[in-house]
């Protein structure tokens, strides 16, 4: 399976009439989180895909397009926070927002919970392992882990249950967004035990084989 995932930036070369052609055979598409809705539309559109994703800390409240609609959320989309889902033979599940900085604000979590959204992700999880062999394939985030391509700032800090996570229940890939990368020397990806860890920002290819 082909699958495009994107976050943080809107490029021309994605939001382009063309993009299906810069881009064929793709099966899937995620968001990462921070990305206008209907820049998300329009990819879902333009590349006749599915989309499944995650709001980042900057996805709040309703959003407004140039022919006047409001979007409370991805036409067509799926928002896959707090949930797994079962897609073409691929296990995934999504956990939304970042480290928060902002006291009230939405879309922000303190390390305490996120450990209590992850809780409410356990017992799908168990259920993936009874029904088909296995916990999960690929984890959806916007923050990335705590110590593996985060920052040293609260805003960008990463959070420490995802590791927990991944011991646990050892996801293929988890894909995140929310840290912007200027400089090609930045690690983009990252082995932690059986999990490959991927910034994707602002786009990133990936070809997994589905199980059998």
């Amino acid at each position: 399976m082909r699958i495009m995932a994107v976050s943080d930036r809107v490029l021309d070369t994605l939001y382009h009439s063309q993009v299906r052609q810069y881009f064929p055979g793709l099966d899937l598409l995620i968001g990462c989180g921070d990305l206008p809705y209907y820049y998300l539309d329009f990819l879902i559109s333009a590349l006749d895909v599915p989309l499944v994703y995650v709001r980042g800390n900057h996805d709040q409240g309703p959003q407004y397009t140039a022919d006047g609609r409001v979007l409370y959320d991805v036409p067509g989309g799926m928002d896959i926070h707090g949930q797994t889902v079962f897609h073409d033979g691929l296990l995934l599940a999504g956990l939304e927002g970042s480290m928060r900085y902002r006291p009230q604000a939405t879309l922000m979590y303190t390390e305490r919970e996120m450990r209590w959204q992850f809780s409410q992700l356990v017992p799908r999880l168990l259920m993936n392992r009874s029904r088909y062999g296995r916990y999960l394939d690929i984890l959806v985030t916007h923050s990335p882990p705590f110590g593996i391509h985060d920052r040293p700032d609260l805003p960008h800090t990463g959070f420490r249950v995802f590791l927990t996570l991944m011991r646990l229940f050892k996801p293929r890939y988890l894909l995140h967004g929310h840290i912007h990368i200027y400089r090609s020397d930045t690690p983009r990806e990252t082995l932690f035990g059986e999990t490959t860890i991927l910034n994707v920002y602002p786009y990133h290819i990936l070809d997994i084989a589905v199980p059998e």
